[in-house]
Formats: structure tokens, sequence, C-alpha cells
């Protein structure tokens, strides 16, 4: 009985703080306007020299906090994530991306999860992504390979960057992991609902940003459901 207490007791006090070690958008790590040094960036294709930092006259990538959330400008595309961004079981995962102009490209952005050995040659990840056609793809990387679960699609709830857009555009993506099915969700909309056995979902959830895009990570959050 003792140790069911115990270990009851010990959870209650090493959850919330491997919680507490997820990236906080309000809270940044290091000082606005610098990279976060615990972030890891992954590109696509790797490649010696590249430099990501937060000098914009020597930088590749542009990956600095500003408050609240992060900005990234891409050069390469790449992942970008906090190691203690893991979830598995049921839980939300969320972003507000702010798309500033693409400049006539469509490349995508979004949300990756169930990432797992991200630093490795056999990397694992399903993905969900939006691009400025107004469209969203769920994909899964595995290795040097992809893989379509569900291919391009066109959905009303994404907005695109247009002629009288002022600044960026928002858009607000949701992967929603339950018992049986995984839905996700733009901007309140659900897009898409898959059987949960059709998905990898446990592993790190983070960011995935296409190359030559110019975005705002206004919001990040993953949180047990």
């Amino acid at each position: 009985m003792r140790r069911a207490l115990f270990f009851l007791l010990l959870a209650f006090i090493v959850l919330p703080l491997f919680a507490q070690e997820r990236p906080d958008p309000n809270n940044p790590e290091g000082d606005n306007l610098t990279t976060p040094p615990s972030w890891q960036v992954r590109l696509d294709r790797p490649k010696d020299g590249v430099v990501i930092g937060a000098d914009k006259e020597s930088a590749d990538i542009w990956f600095v906090n500003m408050t609240p959330g992060w900005h990234i400008t891409t050069g390469p595309a790449a992942i970008f994530y906090h190691p203690a961004s893991t979830a598995e079981g049921a839980y939300r995962a969320e972003t507000t991306i702010h798309l500033f102009d693409p400049k006539g490209r469509n490349e995508a952005y979004g949300l990756f999860f169930g990432g797992q050995n991200l630093d490795a040659d056999d990397i694992a990840y399903d993905y969900f992504l939006l691009r400025n056609s107004g469209q969203f793809l769920i994909k899964r990387r595995a290795g040097t390979g992809t893989s379509t679960i569900k291919g391009w699609t066109s959905h009303d709830a994404v907005k695109t960057y247009g002629p009288d857009t002022e600044d960026s555009v928002p858009n607000t993506l949701a992967v929603e992991v339950g018992a049986d099915d995984v839905g996700f969700f733009v901007n309140g909309q659900e897009v898409a609902r898959l059987p949960r056995s059709d998905l990898h979902t446990d592993g790190v959830v983070g960011l995935r940003i296409n190359h030559g895009l110019n975005v705002h990570v206004g919001n990040f959050a993953v949180s047990e459901m």
C-alpha cells in the first residue's frame, strides 16, 4: 500500500514538471529575437554549412523567439521541435501560424506528430500541412521516403494570402488524437477524420515549414485529453 501511494505521489510531482518543460509561446527560452537553445531543427535534405540563427544577414534559416511565439524564415525545408513536446495516448496538438507574403510560391507549413528517431536515418513522423492554394495534406515520412495518407484537398476553412492581405494570414491547425480515430481541424472546422490505426501518433510533436517561407508561429501547444 505504501509503495502504491509513493508512486502515485511521484506521478503528481513529476508529470507537471515534464509538462512545464514544453515550450511556452508567452515565456520564451532565452531572450526575445534570439534562437531558442533547446529547439532542434532538422533539414529535409541534410547539407553542410547551413546556418540556423538570429542574424538575418548570415542565417539560411532565421529562427527566433518573438513573443508571443516564434518567427521562422526558411531557406531549406525543415522540421522544428522541442524535445519535451512529446505526446501519447489521447491528446490535442495545436498551432497558429501566420503566413506572410509567399511571393507566389505554394509551399506548405503545419504540424508533425508521432515523431520518432528525429536525429537518425530512420526518422519517422506523420504530418498535417496547409498551403496557400487553400488545401490541406496528411502525409508520412519514414527514413528518406514519404507516403500520402490523404492527398491535397481543398477546404473553405483554409485562409489564404491574397492581394488584399495587409500583413499576414493566420491559420490554426489542430490534431485531436482519440482512442479510435484522429480528427484534423483548420480554424475550428474539422476537415478530416481517420482511424487511429492508420496513423503514427505517439512521439514528438513539432512544426514543419517548407522552403522559402516567412511565418510567425503565434501559438504551439500539446495537451492531454
